[in-house]
C-alpha cells in the first residue's frame, strides 16, 4: 500500500473512532449471553434491545472523534441530504434484490417454492389468537408495512451505524483511493459484528464460518452503501438503505417451504443473497458508477 497515501491519514480520530465502535458494541452484543436462563421470548427481546443499542455504537464514537480530534459536527452531513433520486435506489433496490434471492435459493434447489405461505401462516397461528384479522390479512399488512412504514422506522437506528462506517470512516479512509477505502471499511464493519455472530445472528450453525461469511456480506453490502454515501454525501441515504435491507432481508421465507438451511438461502444475508448483491456490484464496477466521480462526491 502507498506509504504516502497512507501518512496522509488522519490517524488519531481513526484509532478513536475504531476503538470506541468496538469497546461499547462487543459487550452489549455479548450481554444477552448472560440471560440463556430465560424463555426464548424473554431471550429474543433482550438480544433485539442490546443490539438496537450497539448499533448506535459507531455513531457515537463518530461523533466523539470528530469532537476530541477539534473539528466539528457539521463534518459529519447530518444536515445534508444530497441528490434525491439516490434516496428512491436506498428504498427500492434492496426489496428487489432480496425477492431476487428467494429466486435463487428456489433455483439452486435449497429449498422449494410455497404457495400457500405455510411458514409464515404457522408463525402467525403460533401467536395469541386476539385479532378479527385473518393470517392471510396479515400476513398482506407486513409485507406492505416491510415495504412502506418500516423502512423509515429502521432508519433510525441504522443510523448510528451508517454515520460511523459511511458518514464517518469511508470519508477518512478515502486518501488511500475509493476502492481501497470502500474494501477496508466493509472488513471491519464486518469484523465488527463477530460477536452477535458467534450467538448464531445471521448464520445460525455457523459460530465462525459465519464470522467471514458476515465479512463477504459486508463487503457486498457496504459497496453499495458507499456508492450511496459518496453520490449525496450524507448518511441518511445508506441509512435508509439500510433500513430497507433490515426491513426486507426475511421476505423471501414467506414465499418458501420451511426446514431449509436459511443460512444458505432464503434471506438477503444468506449466501443465495450473495448472488444478486454481487451481480449489482459487478454492475456498479462495470457500468463505472464505482469509484464515484470526483466532482460528483464534493458537489454531491
Amino acid at each position: 500500500m502507498d506509504s504516502k497515501r497512507i501518512s496522509q491519514l488522519d490517524s488519531k480520530p481513526l484509532f478513536i473512532f475504531l476503538s470506541l465502535s468496538f469497546l461499547i458494541a462487543w459487550p452489549l452484543f455479548l450481554a444477552p449471553m448472560a440471560f440463556t436462563d430465560r424463555d426464548l421470548q424473554t431471550q429474543q427481546i433482550i438480544k433485539t434491545i442490546f443490539y438496537a443499542l450497539a448499533m448506535w455504537a459507531p455513531g457515537i464514537a463518530a461523533i466523539v472523534a470528530t469532537k476530541v480530534s477539534g473539528r466539528s459536527l457539521a463534518d459529519l452531513n447530518l444536515k445534508r441530504l444530497g441528490s434525491k433520486r439516490y434516496y428512491i435506489w436506498a428504498w427500492l433496490l434492496f426489496p428487489i434484490l432480496s425477492l431476487l434471492t428467494g429466486v435463487v435459493t428456489v433455483l439452486f434447489g435449497i429449498a422449494e417454492f410455497d404457495p400457500a405461505f405455510s411458514m409464515a401462516k404457522e408463525a402467525l397461528a403460533s401467536l395469541p389468537n386476539t385479532s378479527p384479522l385473518t393470517p392471510t390479512m396479515i400476513l398482506v399488512i407486513q409485507i406492505f408495512a416491510s415495504l412502506s412504514i418500516a423502512p423509515p422506522l429502521n432508519m433510525l437506528f441504522a443510523l448510528g451505524e451508517e454515520l460511523g462506517w459511511r458518514g464517518f470512516l469511508l470519508p477518512k479512509l478515502l486518501p488511500l483511493g475509493q476502492w481501497k477505502a470502500i474494501l477496508i471499511s466493509n472488513v471491519i464493519w464486518g469484523l465488527w459484528h463477530a460477536p452477535a455472530i458467534i450467538q448464531g445472528y445471521n448464520y445460525p450453525g455457523y459460530p465462525v464460518a459465519g464470522i467471514f461469511m458476515m465479512i463477504i456480506l459486508t463487503l457486498l453490502l457496504g459497496t453499495i452503501l458507499s456508492w450511496l454515501y459518496l453520490n449525496t454525501n450524507s448518511p441518511w441515504a445508506p441509512a435508509l438503505a439500510h433500513g430497507s435491507i433490515n426491513a426486507v432481508a426475511s421476505l423471501p421465507l414467506i414465499f418458501l417451504v420451511p426446514g431449509f438451511d436459511m443460512a444458505i438461502g432464503g434471506t438477503l444475508v444468506s449466501v443465495m443473497g450473495w448472488i444478486p448483491l454481487a451481480i449489482f456490484v459487478l454492475w456498479l464496477s462495470a457500468t463505472k458508477h464505482v469509484p464515484v466521480n470526483a466532482e460528483v462526491h464534493i458537489k454531491g
